[in-house]
């Protein structure tokens, strides 16, 4: 007669160990998937970034309401700037500057700049 800690593994518990290793590869590749999904835009995101800090540093040195081009190329984007204006009760000028590239959905950044009515001098 032999002992039940011989008798190895039943079906049962080789079908709950298999499942339990399915799940746990499933969440794994959503995990990796969702990393890729995440990681897609990101090189977008950082040239819009510089863009934008690059049009708060023009619109310092020529002031608020200078005539600048509305598209910009870096690095082989062609990025749409979007400059909002508006004057606060301080005489400060609160200027939204935003880029996105338009074939790319998501791809943006924004920046708030106060500057004072007639720029820099």
């Amino acid at each position: 007669m032999r002992l039940r800690s011989e008798r190895g593994f039943t079906l049962i518990e080789l079908a709950v160990a298999i499942l339990v290793l399915s799940i746990g590869s499933i969440a794994a590749l959503r995990g990796l998937d969702q990393a890729r999904v995440s990681g897609e835009g990101a090189e977008d995101r950082a040239l819009a970034q510089i863009v934008v800090r690059n049009r708060a540093e023009e619109m310092r040195l020529f002031g608020p309401y200078a005539s600048l081009p509305a598209a910009v190329t870096m690095a082989d984007r062609d990025f749409v700037l979007v400059v909002d204006r508006e004057t606060t009760a301080a005489g400060l000028v609160k200027t939204i500057v935003s880029a996105h590239v338009p074939e790319r959905s998501g791809a943006g950044a924004s920046l708030v700049v106060y500057l004072p009515s007639g720029g820099y001098q």
